[in-house]
């Protein structure tokens, strides 16, 4: 985030920013180790050198045998105008997002009704509480609704002539 507002006429800004994510870091490892933010401060200040010159950072290291030492840090940027930088934004990989289950339904092309090869459309009612209490005066439409608990219904047209015929009696 910050590579990317140094290319900014007002990335003095920044100071504002990092003050309070350093201070938010170190009271968070203060409280985590039981200790004062001053002593935070003074355990994890490390100087690393940088293309800019040596610079003051907060830094948590793991030594491990045979392998290099995992190293977390915080700051050592300036935060100064980078008139001659560039940002390279890596090309968005496209998610591929399952069908939703409505067009599973419709492009199976049969009545769910009938259960005949045909035409179909979507039947839809607002709520399912409109349905009614299921029971032997339920229109088999409105039962199968009921049952599936859905809001939608793929029927052929002389099933939804049906159902537009034979409305709920009893809604709620």
């Amino acid at each position: 985030m910050v590579n990317y507002y140094l290319l900014a006429g007002d990335a003095w800004r920044l100071h504002a920013l990092r003050w309070n994510a350093e201070t938010s870091m170190l009271k968070t490892l203060a409280a985590k180790h039981k200790s004062t933010v001053t002593k935070t401060a003074a355990r994890y200040k490390a100087t690393v050198e940088t293309p800019h010159g040596p610079r003051t950072c907060f830094e948590a290291r793991i030594p491990r045998t045979g392998k290099k030492d995992l190293v977390a840090r915080f700051g050592g940027i300036p935060l100064q105008r980078n008139e001659n930088g560039f940002i390279i934004d890596p090309v968005p990989v496209p998610v591929p997002t399952p069908r939703k289950e409505l067009i599973h339904r419709l492009r199976t092309r049969r009545c769910e009704l009938c259960e005949q090869d045909a035409t179909v459309a979507v039947h839809q009612i607002a709520k399912l509480a409109r349905l009614g209490t299921p029971g032997p005066n339920q229109p088999a439409w409105a039962a199968l609704m009921t049952r599936k608990r859905r809001k939608t219904l793929v029927v052929c047209q002389p099933c939804h002539e049906a159902i537009h015929a034979t409305p709920v009696t009893h809604a709620a």
